[in-house]
């Protein structure tokens, strides 16, 4: 079970994409397996050289107890220090940003997040991506695929 951050694509040119481990508490982790996040204008920053992910929202766990997380809060992300310098040389590029793309648990039960490095598009960019994305549509449709 992962959840996907369709907005994502249509907003930005993905060039290069990371895996991340994410910081959570147990009530997060239990959201999260129930399916209760989104990515509503969620982005990736920088502080102090560790990569934190901001306004990605984790509702909260029906049956915790006072111990219940905060819905929208920074969560920090781990990767390796090579790869925190180069996503951070990249930011600093005009343009660049840092997108989530998905959550989902890996093989031995740990919640990851997938992010991408990614330009913001333009309008027209935009357009050209929904007209191919009919054009597609139309062909499959016609040829049966």
């Amino acid at each position: 079970m992962d959840i996907r951050n369709r907005k994502a694509y249509y907003e930005y040119n993905i060039e290069t994409k990371y895996v991340a481990g994410i910081v959570l508490s147990g009530t997060e982790v239990k959201s999260l397996r129930a399916g209760k996040a989104s990515f509503n204008d969620s982005y990736c920053i920088f502080n102090k050289g560790e990569l934190y992910v901001k306004s990605l929202h984790i509702s909260e766990y029906n049956f915790g107890t006072h111990y219940n997380h905060e819905p929208m809060q920074e969560r920090k992300l781990l990767l390796q220090k090579k790869e925190l310098r180069k996503l951070e040389n990249k930011i600093k590029e005009k343009g660049y940003t840092i997108v989530p793309l998905k959550i989902f648990f890996s093989q031995s039960g740990f919640a990851k997040i997938e992010i991408g490095l990614g330009k913001g598009k333009k309008i027209y960019d935009k357009r050209e991506t929904i007209k191919s994305r009919e054009a597609d549509r139309d062909i499959k449709r016609k040829y049966g695929i």
